[in-house]
C-alpha cells in the first residue's frame, strides 16, 4: 500500500496522467482497511479472489509461494492491451516489493513513448 500512496503523491507519475489501479486477492474488506491505515487516496483497491484478472494480465508468471501476484506493474493501453508489463517481486526481477516512484515513471513514460 506504501507504493501505491507514493505513487499517487509522485508528481511525475501524476504527469503521466495514467489512472492507478491495484488489483489483489485480498477481499475488499481488507482491502479498504489496508487502504484507510496506509492513507490510500483515489486509486481504486479491486478484489480478484478468483486470480481471473491476474491471470488475464499475465501475472501470475511471477506469482509468490501463495499463488498470488508478486509486486508486478502493467500497463494497458486505451484498446485494452498490454503497453509495459514489469514483475519486481520474483527473485529472478530483483526480488523487491517497493520500487521508486522516479523509476516507475520513466519506466511507463518510456514505454509511452515519452
Amino acid at each position: 500500500m506504501e507504493q501505491i500512496v507514493d505513487l499517487e503523491n509522485d508528481s511525475e507519475f501524476a504527469d503521466l496522467d495514467v489512472a492507478l489501479i491495484s488489483i489483489a486477492f485480498d477481499s475488499p474488506e481488507v482491502l479498504s482497511a489496508s487502504g484507510a491505515e496506509f492513507g490510500v487516496g483515489p486509486t481504486p483497491l479491486l478484489s480478484d479472489p478468483d486470480g481471473s484478472v491476474s491471470e488475464a494480465y499475465d501475472v501470475l508468471q511471477w506469482a509468490v509461494a501463495t499463488g498470488e501476484p508478486g509486486h508486478t506493474f502493467v500497463l494497458v493501453d486505451r484498446e485494452g492491451k498490454i503497453a509495459w508489463i514489469q514483475d519486481y517481486g520474483a527473485p529472478e526481477n530483483r526480488g523487491v516489493m517497493y520500487v521508486e516512484p522516479f523509476e516507475i515513471a520513466a519506466e511507463v513514460a518510456k514505454a509511452l513513448g515519452r
